[in-house]
């Protein structure tokens, strides 16, 4: 049988066009400007999403960690705390941007990496949540979310099959409304590590719409994902691969999340 999911104005599944999500993540670096020219940029190349991340740094984070030095050539901050609330967004700017999302007719949603985060974006009522492969063996923050009976993407990279059945099996109790995505947590990945059937033994074994999230170079691995039945693709993007900050190296520009 076909399954799909109701995503916004967009159903999402077998038998659908791909459904694109550009990755914005942090690629902003707290500027509320940047993550609305962002949002412009996926609204120009005919994303059918928008997706940013949050975080509340002091939840996820202890103390001593956020106190260390941090000398990463991309560090926003001269220690890791600095350079994680540089790349937060406040949460009246996180009100206007999804308001301007709505305004340009695209959708907007985020990953919620805690259980705080998840409640502000539901009371903007995104339409989806996004469990990041970092979380999969978060069962208290998946179960936390699934209770809220919206659409859930999860990525599954670092994941062993098990941690995933464990995973799926929580979402399971509440909702059926899953979309898998097979994600290598390299960064960025190299093609010969992608390993695209991965997407079959997923989509046979849970029996949810299946898709691929992205952190290679270039186009061609997302193309090839689509082809072989992937039905939702993500890929980051950003204004200027050069600049500071996490994930811009291994993100596409412009005219790449264009074509």
């Amino acid at each position: 049988m076909e399954q799909t999911i109701q995503v916004g104005n967009r159903l999402v599944g077998e038998g659908q066009s791909c459904f694109i999500v550009a990755e914005a993540g942090v690629n902003h670096n707290g500027d509320v400007a940047l993550a609305r020219k962002l949002i412009d940029v996926a609204v120009e190349a005919g994303a059918d999403a928008v997706k940013f991340q949050k975080r509340s740094i002091e939840e996820i984070f202890i103390q001593s960690y956020l106190e260390n030095p941090y000398f990463s050539v991309n560090g926003l901050g001269a220690t890791y705390g600095e350079h994680r609330r540089r790349l937060e967004l406040t949460e009246d700017e996180f009100a206007y941007l999804i308001e301007y999302a709505r305004e340009k007719g695209i959708i907007f949603y985020a990953s919620a990496w805690d259980a705080r985060s998840a409640d502000f974006l539901d009371s903007l009522q995104v339409p989806a949540f996004k469990i990041t492969s970092a979380d999969v063996t978060n069962l208290p923050l998946i179960e936390h979310i699934a209770k809220k009976r919206k659409p859930i993407f999860m990525s599954t990279g670092m994941s062993t099959m098990d941690e995933v059945d464990e995973a799926v099996a929580t979402i399971m109790r509440y909702h059926d409304q899953l979309i898998l995505q097979h994600c290598v947590s390299t960064y960025p990945c190299e093609s010969k590590d992608v390993n695209l059937q991965v997407m079959n033994t997923l989509r046979t074994r849970f029996g949810v719409p299946v898709g691929y999230s992205g952190h290679e170079r270039g186009i061609a691995i997302p193309a090839a994902a689509a082809a072989l039945g992937a039905v939702v693709v993500e890929k980051h993007f950003t204004l200027d691969r050069t600049m500071k900050g996490p994930d811009h190296a291994a993100s596409l520009e412009a005219q790449g999340l264009q074509r």
